[in-house]
């Protein structure tokens, strides 16, 4: 698997090779440090450890330091790629250049967050009729039994927190890769906020 931490940077648009206007969102790839490799022999799997962004000093634990080579400085983001499939070593900087040749990948983030909602907007419900004399406009209707067990049964689409959650798009295909800039451009949304840390990999589909 080949992947990256890469930060979301907003959407624009460019021409692609035909001349054609295409819509894309934009992400920036800090170095992703090699942290460590982990293997068979020692761990039970093959797997590649990348850190990005500097932590302050003095909110560095001696635990959390302890796991990073003496000529690496603590990393706020760290995240494993199993079956790594590029030889790397430990102090290298990937980059941009590792997706280099994909036409498609998966973007994984965490989703913006829409507070407390109804259930017309968290679970699409239609609602009641909005006409003169009806009392049922947005009310979720009847959710328990008039009989045994006479309760309501959990995982009811009800209201509740929406959003902030892990979510993975698929097969967004790549626009461009600018390697001077270190941005990847995809057509399609990406989850999560500006700014945000979100997983680019290979599309496991395509």
């Amino acid at each position: 698997m080949l992947g990256l931490l890469a930060k979301k940077v907003g959407m624009t648009q460019v021409f692609d090779e035909e001349g054609n206007l295409v819509p894309v969102t934009v992400m920036r790839v800090d170095p992703n440090i090699v942290i460590a490799q982990k293997t068979e022999e020692k761990d039970g799997y093959k797997a590649v450890v990348v850190g990005v962004d500097e932590k302050r000093k003095n909110l560095v634990s001696k635990p959390y330091a302890g796991q990073f080579p003496e000529n690496i400085t603590p990393k706020k983001e760290l995240r494993e790629f199993r079956d790594f499939e590029k030889e790397v070593v430990v102090g290298d900087s990937l980059g941009v250049e590792v997706l280099e040749g994909i036409r498609y990948v998966d973007v994984s983030g965490v989703s913006k967050g829409k507070g407390f909602q109804g259930v017309i907007k968290r679970w699409n419900f239609s609602g009641g009729r909005r006409s003169h004399g009806s009392k049922f406009h947005r009310e979720p209707g009847g959710t328990g039994q008039s009989t045994y067990p006479g309760r309501t049964f959990k995982n009811m689409k009800l209201p509740g927190r929406m959003g902030r959650e892990n979510v993975t798009v698929l097969s967004l295909r790549v626009v461009k890769i600018d390697t001077e800039k270190q941005l990847i451009m995809v057509r399609g949304a990406v989850p999560g906020v500006n700014k945000r840390l979100v997983f680019v990999r290979a599309a496991v589909k395509k």
